[in-house]
């Protein structure tokens, strides 16, 4: 029997990559999404079911579950994929942006877990994927809700997967770096304050090496693929890398101490 896999924020990016990738090897896809109509080029296939899911209605996330359970009967592997990033002064942030940044990262991904860790535990198996991020370990400036969000992740999916190892269910971590994503797009929150001339320096300093003409962007594909490394990995093994810049930024933030690694993200950056 195929087995079948749940991924959120499936409309695009990694996330639609990921879909395509289960798919393809034969898996039963259940591909949520907040407009289902994005993904009509997944639901041509028999082995997908597209359906709406959005992590911070919590109506929507029992909806999905159920009408999962309804069309393949089970689900084997859970994919925390929809995410959201908001950069800038912190005092430049609505205190609804600053909700909406862990409702979606952090509650929005422990509800659609809660939502199906109990089929898991009746079934004494299962693989929830959580998706993070290199900025899960590494912070940049201006990022304190995103990282604090991404930081969350790491920690709540290492605690995770002691509990759930005890009803048979793995926890994987997947750290992509920067992929050619709609993640700068609708899924990005850029808030700036001009008015706030102290933060001005840092905040062009910052968008400059984001968008010099050496910025390498991988291809979604690629994490995909380790998604489905992970996936499909029988091992202990809790974290796994997506891309060349994250293997060599996590690397550095393992071999120096704080001080020599802020340094060096500030050189990267510009900024002193």
């Amino acid at each position: 029997m195929p087995r079948t896999v749940v991924i959120t924020g499936a409309s695009t990016g990694i996330g639609r990559a990921t879909a395509a990738l289960f798919q393809a090897r034969g898996w039963n896809v259940v591909a949520t999404m907040r407009q289902p109509a994005d993904g009509a080029a997944l639901a041509a296939h028999d082995n997908v079911l597209v359906t709406r899911l959005d992590v911070t209605d919590r109506s929507t996330i029992a909806t999905a579950v159920d009408a999962a359970l309804a069309r393949f009967g089970r689900i084997d592997v859970l994919v925390n994929n929809a995410g959201y990033g908001a950069y800038g002064p912190l005092e430049a942030f609505p205190m609804e942006n600053v909700e909406r940044q862990f409702a979606t990262n952090v509650i929005g991904l422990l509800a659609v877990t809660k939502a199906v860790v109990p089929h898991f535990r009746a079934r004494g198996a299962g693989v929830i994927v959580n998706i993070s991020s290199m900025g899960g370990q590494v912070a940049f400036p201006m990022g304190s809700l995103y990282h604090g969000s991404k930081f969350a992740v790491e920690g709540l999916s290492e605690a995770l997967s002691y509990e759930m190892s005890a009803i048979g269910v793995r926890v994987k971590i997947v750290e992509p770096g920067r992929y050619a994503t709609d993640f700068s797009g609708r899924s990005f929150d850029l808030q700036n304050d001009p008015g706030m001339r102290e933060y001005q320096g840092l905040a062009q300093a910052l968008l400059k090496a984001w968008t010099g003409p050496d910025i390498v962007h991988g291809d979604a594909a690629e994490a995909a693929e380790v998604i489905y490394r992970a996936a499909t990995d029988d091992s202990d093994r809790l974290r796994y890398t997506a891309g060349e810049d994250a293997r060599q930024l996590l690397a550095d933030r393992k071999a120096l101490d704080d001080e020599s690694f802020i340094r060096g993200i500030k050189v990267s950056i510009g900024i002193t």
